[in-house]
């Protein structure tokens, strides 16, 4: 089964050579005989990915320590849930899964792209062959997963400790997901640019992607976050730490290009822009692969891996990115430029969106490399960390935030800013009210603190009366607003559960950043500790003994200010035994949307033990505004003007209304 996984491998890499030649040959040529061989080579490509991933999974869940990437990261003793996530919880397994997210995407643009352009069919498919060759040879040449160790071990290292956890199942695939998903917007670009062609109907097929990528890339920051919040018991939920934001910047670029995309498909606008964004958001994707993987950050989030396979990444880095802008820079200018658009209108509010998002996206970029660039010219090791993006993000986002609800009501090509702001003065009214409110009557709640719990409402607010006015609410009867409103397109609906999920986030970000409370004691069973409003109770703690770790667990009450329990809370230290690496596993109580979070430290010599205790309100906000965001995004994507990719067969020999000419 190793060898076969091995050798589809092989084989795959051969094939998503012939998918990148000789399609491009047919576009180049001419000849349909060529551009054929793309769809049949992309799917076969998939399969045969999907055989390697498949036999090294069934390694892992055999413990089959032959194969020395399953030695290393595998344990007999491990749950078997631990055992499949442990597939891609190390560098090789999760190149692997890498690829076959890539392959699948491009499986599913030759299923589902039949109706685009033959031409532009082969050429994406071409791009997507290249990518896909060039990491396929980047996993034989420096991470082959299938290697044999001889003779087998009996046992297994075990999984890094801090992976051992659900969230190996959820966040990994998810954010993959997302940073695969932008190359098919890559693949859009550059063979737009190689054919020397772009219009609204390109915008409108790249759109789905876009928007599938985007609501990926949403749901696995926000679960990687939510993870490292309640398992390396640090009691934070962003850290600003390099590999972070290296998920954060191709989600704040994709975010630019999803709404440029908008403006192309409706006004034929930004086409250059758009075309650039598209390479820039996968670019950057690229970018994060490369600090995760290349040994050149220290982060709980990297692969500690061999400089070889940072100077290949980087190697690739070159002719993609290279390669990439470096078509942009030659072919850019024969493309037509669009239309124009006055600056005050929906065209002009998406614009500026663009703006901030682009600034803010170089803000973090440049706060991320630049300790690098300082390390490699002078030597000197430095850090950069949340006071500076801190300063520099959140006086560039707040602006973009305040527009936010301008832009679904503003008109195309002119807008009224004043007849906007007169509709959205109840929503103005709400957020005002929902600020003092925060200001006077919560404990703790300063200025800034309002301004955000303010900010929020004005989001979701505003992005409640977007639909509210849509439907004629206030204006015709209700059963007429009724009908409206469920005959309102769906992106309609997709756009403001996005903006309202994203109040969401901004208002669990506000309270648990001004509200939070920290307490730390050293505590003995019977001891009491006082926070929130509540009493904690330090009741036992006891040796405990799991499948592949032993632990010391604590085991807490909690009562209100009537003595009553409400309840109770289990926080431990382990301490994993194959790898002799000790964790600790926070304990977390939920208390509607806040939580009361305690996690136990080192024990002292006089036989106490240190607990840290967290008070958390709103703080699950920030992780379900992310959902709702994802909730968005699904309604866009079944919206069935995004299905709707071409004319009809019978129409193509008629040109599409909006196409630019060469």
């Amino acid at each position: 089964m190793i060898e076969l996984g091995h050798f589809a491998l092989v084989l795959a890499f051969a094939l998503a050579l012939v998918q990148f030649v000789l399609p491009l040959m047919g576009t180049r040529l001419g000849d349909p005989r060529l551009m054929a061989v793309a769809n049949p080579v992309t799917l076969v490509g998939f399969a045969l990915v999907a055989v390697s991933f498949a036999a090294l999974t069934s390694a892992y869940i055999q413990s089959d320590f032959s194969v020395v990437n399953v030695w290393e990261n595998s344990h007999s003793a491990k749950p078997m849930l631990y055992k499949v996530t442990g597939v891609w919880g190390n560098h090789e397994g999760s190149m692997l899964l890498w690829v076959l997210i890539l392959s699948l995407f491009g499986a599913m643009v030759a299923l589902f792209g039949r109706n685009l352009p033959d031409t532009l069919r082969s050429n994406v498919l071409s791009i997507q062959g290249l990518v896909g060759a060039a990491f396929l040879l980047f996993i034989l040449v420096t991470s082959n997963p299938f290697t044999r160790l001889s003779p087998a071990p009996l046992e297994g290292r075990d999984l890094n400790p801090v992976l051992q956890d659900i969230g190996l199942a959820i966040h990994p695939p998810l954010l993959y997901l997302g940073y695969v998903g932008f190359s098919v917007c890559f693949s859009f670009a550059v063979a737009a640019l190689i054919e020397g062609r772009i219009d609204a109907a390109w915008a409108r097929w790249v759109r789905p992607w876009t928007l599938a990528a985007w609501l990926f890339l949403t749901g696995g920051i926000a679960m990687g976050s939510y993870w490292a919040y309640y398992e390396l018991g640090w009691g934070g939920w962003w850290f600003w730490d390099p590999v972070e934001n290296a998920s954060f910047l191709p989600w704040l670029s994709g975010t630019a290009l999803l709404h440029s995309a908008i403006v192309m498909e409706k006004r034929s606008a930004l086409k250059i822009w758009t075309l650039l964004l598209a390479i820039l958001t996968f670019s950057l994707s690229l970018l994060g692969t490369f600090l995760v993987r290349s040994g050149v950050l220290t982060s709980v989030h990297a692969f500690a891996t061999d400089p070889s396979r940072g100077v290949f990444i980087l190697m690739l880095l070159i002719l993609f990115i290279g390669g990439s802008l470096a078509l942009f820079a030659l072919r850019a200018s024969s493309l037509t430029q669009g239309g124009l658009f006055h600056p005050v209108s929906r065209e002009g509010s998406l614009v500026l969106n663009n703006l901030f998002l682009t600034t803010a996206t170089a803000t973090v970029l440049l706060g991320t490399l630049y300790p690098l660039l300082v390390e490699a010219v002078t030597g000197e090791k430095i850090s950069v960390g949340a006071p500076f993006f801190n300063l520099t993000f959140i006086p560039l986002i707040v602006p973009l935030l305040i527009a936010v609800p301008f832009g679904p009501l503003l008109a195309w090509k002119r807008g009224d800013v004043y007849a906007v702001s007169q509709r959205l003065f109840a929503a103005f009214g709400g957020a005002l009210l929902v600020a003092l409110l925060g200001y006077f009557l919560i404990d703790g709640t300063g200025v800034l603190a309002a301004f955000g719990m303010g900010l929020a409402a004005w989001l979701m607010l505003g992005a409640l009366t977007d639909l509210a006015l849509k439907a004629g609410i206030g204006n015709v009867s209700l059963s007429v607003a009724w009908r409206r409103f469920r005959g309102l397109p769906r992106s309609v609906f997709g756009t403001a559960l996005a903006h309202f999920g994203l109040g969401v986030t901004v208002l669990g970000i506000a309270a648990v950043t001004s509200l939070d409370i920290e307490r730390v004691m050293v505590m003995r069973p019977g001891d009491t500790m006082s926070v929130a409003g509540y009493t904690l109770k330090f009741d036992t703690i006891a040796p405990q003994r799991g499948p592949n770790f032993t632990e010391d667990r604590a085991h807490f009450t909690y009562m209100d200010a009537a003595a009553r329990v409400q309840g109770e809370i289990i926080s431990s230290k382990r301490l994993y035994t194959a790898r002799q690496m000790p964790t600790t596993e926070a304990g977390i109580s939920t208390i509607w949307f806040s939580q009361l979070y305690v996690s136990i430290g080192d024990a002292t010599s006089d036989g106490g033990i240190v607990v840290r205790v967290w008070w958390k309100p709103m703080v699950l906000l920030i992780w379900l505004g992310g959902v709702v965001m994802m909730g968005g995004g699904v309604v866009s994507l079944l919206d069935r003007r995004l299905r709707v990719g071409a004319p009809a067969r019978r129409k193509e020999k008629a040109a599409p209304a909006g196409v630019a000419a060469r």
